[in-house]
């Protein structure tokens, strides 16, 4: 099939072996109950096989909701499959599957990775000198509770080196209230009943660049809707400072991207766009730096 025709939000891409191997949230069932995930596997980024069926619920499995962003890792000779799951009695949380091939099929590997009474979304992983990190949004939906505020702040937490369980406390990164492109979600009262400015937060992603700069990229809300911005470690660990650019690289109705190098060694950043139900698509562009700031080509 075409790329045109697929239909998923939140892209992820591992290459591996010689193929683009695109993962994604189901974009039928994002907003209502949800039964599995997908792979599309390429040689080219524009035509693909599949979709091919990687994890598939089964009867009795504990998350019905929330299946979304899948993030496949190959770590040794076994893929780890980094996503949120969630339900009607349980919070989104963070956790791990694991196959044999990235094709799957993927089975449960981890226990709850993010903390149980928060509300977290989006897991990413980074890894710096054997120590693997996870990093995610803490949703601004848990001011509802109080067991967290309504900045949308990403958090980190160290895992074990098997990727079964978090051995840190979530340490805070930043909040995408501090990038000066950022506003406040407009349907926070209708939605979610919260009062007040609401910010919102999800896709981070890491990856170290030909300059050497360790970049992170996430999304939030702008002026004209959901847009990705980076930001950028003072320190190039994953502790920054993190200096938040003024301006988003992609500016509306796209998001939830990451950077990936093709076979050609070029950076290519992809995202899903647009923004609306039933019509987002993985999009693709080769990175640029210009006067010190990424663009896409």
């Amino acid at each position: 099939m075409k790329r045109e025709d697929i239909n998923i939000r939140d892209p992820y891409v591992l290459v591996d072996n010689g193929k683009y191997y695109l993962y994604g949230t189901r974009s039928e069932t994002c907003w209502e109950e949800a039964f599995g995930f997908d792979c599309y596997v390429s040689d080219d980024l524009e035509n693909f096989e599949g979709p091919i069926e990687i994890f598939k619920r089964s009867d009795g499995f504990f998350a019905t909701e929330n299946y979304w962003a899948p993030e496949c890792y190959r770590i040794g000779d076994k893929y780890y499959l980094v996503t949120t799951f969630g339900g009607k009695d349980i919070k989104k949380g963070i956790y791990v599957l694991q196959a044999d091939e990235p094709t799957g099929p993927f089975t449960l590997y981890s226990k709850r990775l993010t903390p149980d009474n928060w509300t977290c979304i989006d897991g990413t992983l980074y890894v710096d000198d054997e120590t693997i990190y996870l990093i995610f949004s803490h949703s601004f939906e848990d001011a509802l509770d109080g067991t967290g505020n309504a900045d949308g702040d990403f958090c980190v937490v160290e895992l074990s080196s098997d990727l079964k369980k978090a051995v840190s406390t979530p340490k805070l990164l930043f909040s995408p209230k501090e990038a000066s492109w950022a506003k406040p979600v407009p349907f926070a009262k209708a939605e979610f009943g919260l009062d007040g400015d609401c910010y919102f937060s999800d896709g981070p992603f890491f990856m170290k660049l030909d300059d050497e700069n360790l970049y992170m990229i996430f999304s939030s809300w702008s002026i004209n809707g959901y847009a990705v911005g980076i930001a950028v470690s003072e320190s190039g660990t994953i502790n920054g400072p993190w200096i938040l650019q003024d301006e988003p690289l992609y500016p509306e109705n796209g998001g939830h991207g990451m950077f990936f190098k093709n076979l050609q060694g070029d950076t290519v950043f992809t995202l899903h766009s647009p923004n609306d139900k039933y019509m987002e698509r993985p999009c693709f562009w080769k990175v640029k730096k210009i006067d010190g700031i990424l663009v896409l080509e």
